[in-house]
C-alpha cells in the first residue's frame, strides 16, 4: 500500500534548521508519502536544501496560511501533516501518527509543545498550552496538525490569511471532529522567546489574539508582527 501522509511544511529562511525536520522524516518511508516544502520567498538556501533532501519545493507569497493551502492543494495523500519549518519531530512521532491515523478519520490531532531553552518559564507556557489543547481543544501551528484530507476540506480548508490562519481554521474545524493530543513533544525553535522574553512574548501574542477577535483586519495584525520581528523569526508568528 502506498504511504498514508503527505507532509506539508511552510517555511521562509530557515536553511539552518530545515534539514534536521527533513531528516527526521525520512526515517518513516512506510508512513511519508511525500513531503512539500512550501517556500514564502527564502533570501537563503531554504529551497536549495530541500529540494537536495528530495522535498517537492513550491514557492507561495502572502503568508504562512497561503502556504499551508498551496502545498495541501499540491498534496496526494489521504492524511495530512501540516508544520512549521523550525521544528523537530520527537521520538516515536512515526509510531504515535502512525496509532493515530489508525484510529480512523473522525479525529485530528496535535503534538504537545516543547520550547528549546532552558528558561523554567517556558516550562509554564508549555503547560499552559497543553491545558488549553486538551480541555479547550485549540491548538496552534507550532503544535503540527494532523488530520485526514476528508476532514480538512470539510473544514473548508486553510485559508491563506498572512497571519491567524491556525486559529480560524481549528475554529472550523472543532464543530466537525475531537482534536485530540499526541503524546510526544513537538519541539519549536525558542528565537522569539529568546529575543522579546518569555513574559512580554505572551503579552504580545495575548495582545494580537485580543485584536484579531475584535476584528482587527488580520492584515494589519501581520503588519504589527513582521514589523517589529527581524526576517529570521518569520515562522514564530504565534499567538502565545
Amino acid at each position: 500500500m502506498s504511504p498514508p501522509l503527505s507532509v506539508v511544511i511552510a517555511a521562509r529562511d530557515e536553511a539552518e534548521g530545515l534539514p534536521g525536520l527533513l531528516a527526521d522524516l525520512a526515517t518513516a518511508p512506510a508512513l511519508v508519502r511525500e513531503v512539500l516544502v512550501v517556500d514564502g520567498g527564502s533570501t537563503d538556501a531554504t529551497p536549495r536544501l530541500a529540494a537536495l533532501a528530495g522535498a517537492m519545493v513550491l514557492h507561495q507569497g502572502g503568508g504562512r496560511g497561503g502556504q499551508l493551502a498551496a502545498g495541501v492543494a499540491g498534496s496526494t495523500a489521504p492524511w495530512l501533516l501540516l508544520l512549521h519549518a523550525d521544528v523537530r519531530l520527537p521520538p516515536g512521532w512515526a509510531e504515535a501518527l502512525a496509532a493515530a491515523i489508525g484510529g480512523g478519520a473522525s479525529t485530528a490531532w496535535a503534538f504537545r509543545l516543547r520550547i528549546a531553552g532552558n528558561d523554567p518559564a517556558l516550562r509554564l507556557v508549555e503547560l499552559a498550552v497543553a491545558l488549553r489543547s486538551r480541555w479547550r481543544q485549540l491548538p496552534y501551528g507550532d503544535q503540527g496538525l494532523l488530520l485526514a484530507r476528508r476532514l480538512h476540506d470539510a473544514a473548508g480548508g486553510i485559508a491563506p490569511l498572512p497571519l491567524m490562519e491556525d486559529l480560524e481554521f481549528v475554529q472550523r474545524l472543532r464543530p466537525l471532529a475531537r482534536i485530540g493530543l499526541l503524546a510526544p513533544a513537538l519541539r519549536v525553535n525558542g528565537r522569539r522567546w529568546r529575543r522579546l522574553g518569555v513574559w512580554q512574548t505572551m503579552l504580545a501574542n495575548a495582545r494580537l489574539r485580543r485584536d484579531w477577535r475584535r476584528g482587527t483586519p488580520v492584515e494589519q495584525l501581520a503588519a504589527r508582527y513582521y514589523g517589529a520581528a527581524p526576517q529570521g523569526a518569520y515562522q514564530k508568528a504565534q499567538r502565545r
